[in-house]
């Protein structure tokens, strides 16, 4: 069956760009009661509070691993900052020694340390804590949260709890914390703030090779998530025009649709769209289940100027490059819309019309071609 060829070449270039995407491991930190969690979720948009804190790392370990996706989160249990931060430093201390022998997505790459806004003192315990997290190697960034903001002031309070912070001159990322709202506050109107700021911190010190998983993993940055999409577009079209010079023929495009399967894969990813929703989207965008085994883009191929009804045989680079880059512009902003809620729905489920429509509009767009008489036709 056309379909399930499709779901499962789909399925397998799917995973396969989920391990090369890695995962960013964020740890966080702070007393109880400072809205970690809250913090957590609006800017990733994982309900990690929901599901549990996670596994602990080690057996009879303090410090615990929630995954979600492209992101890993290491929080406390048990012991608490500014109580135990000699226990908590020791089990930090063993689980950087074991990570630093692994693959990069199992290390930690940023912590934050978190302060609520109006508590107004941060104690020593607090900074020397951190200067040990610097020793460990760790960059660490510092949230006041729960920050009021009103007519773009912040609370006195606030202020100038985050003054005291900086004039110690600790390692942070920097040098001063970072003033946060995770939501509104809808009985004091307080709107919610900080949280791009925040984001921007964290992305300046994480490593590059797991960048692109925080780009998945966020949800508030739709910016960064159309650039980090861009980028692998232009990739896959010069694989696809790589592809299109080799001397070996091939028909069907069939040497393409590997290329163009894990392009989409990986939009999907970094705009979060599971797989099996991804896997509808594709279906409906491109009409795959209708065509047979690897051919099921090229009924698209027709509409690339110069290609014609000649597409059986052998395509040229251009042609390949253009082609490709156009299917990644068509589901980036199919996804893009997704995400943003932005795809008509009917009972929950969306409208595949709807997505079908946006993807061909902007395929033709970036072909330059004039719009069928039958638009639903591709």
């Amino acid at each position: 069956m056309a379909g399930d060829w499709f779901n499962d070449s789909f399925r397998n270039e799917y995973a396969k760009q989920q391990e090369s995407m890695g995962r960013f491991n964020l740890a966080i930190f702070g007393k109880t009661g400072v809205g970690k969690s809250t913090l957590v979720n609006a800017i990733f948009g994982e309900e990690i509070a929901r599901t549990g804190i996670g596994e602990p790392v080690t057996q009879d370990s303090h410090l615990y691993l929630g995954r979600a996706g492209n992101l890993g989160v290491i929080d406390t249990k048990g012991l608490e900052v500014g109580l135990d931060n000699k226990k908590l430093l020791s089990e930090l201390n063993d689980l950087i020694k074991q990570s630093r022998k692994r693959d990069l997505s199992e290390q930690i790459h940023v912590a934050w340390y978190c302060v609520r806004g109006m508590d107004r003192r941060f104690e020593q315990s607090e900074a020397e804590f951190i200067r040990r997290l610097d020793e460990l190697g760790i960059p660490v960034v510092v949230v006041l949260t729960q920050v009021p903001l009103r007519e773009g002031r912040y609370h006195p309070d606030a202020i100038q709890l985050a003054q005291q912070i900086s004039a110690q001159q600790l390692p942070i990322v920097g040098g001063r914390p970072y003033l946060t709202q995770a939501r509104l506050d809808e009985f004091s109107g307080h709107p919610a703030h900080g949280l791009q700021d925040l984001l921007d911190a964290t992305f300046r010190v994480a490593p590059d090779a797991v960048k692109g998983a925080l780009v998945a993993a966020q949800q508030i940055d739709h910016k960064r998530k159309a650039q980090e999409a861009q980028k692998h577009i232009v990739i896959s079209a010069g694989a696809a025009a790589a592809a299109a010079a080799s001397p070996i023929p091939f028909s069907d495009a069939a040497m393409l649709v590997p290329i163009q399967l894990g392009m989409m894969a990986r939009i999907a990813q970094i705009y979060k769209i599971k797989f099996e929703r991804a896997a509808l989207l594709a279906i409906a965008s491109t009409t795959a289940a209708t065509q047979a085994g690897r051919a099921t883009f090229t009924g698209l191929l027709k509409l690339v100027p110069g290609v014609g009804t000649a597409a059986g045989g052998a395509i040229g680079a251009g042609v390949a490059s253009t082609y490709t880059f156009a299917i990644g512009q068509a589901w980036a902003a199919v996804c893009k819309r997704v995400a943003m809620g932005n795809v008509p729905q009917a009972n929950g489920v969306l409208d595949n019309k709807a997505v079908h429509d946006i993807f061909m509009e902007e395929f033709r767009k970036r072909l330059h071609v004039r719009q069928p008489d039958n638009p639903h036709q591709p």
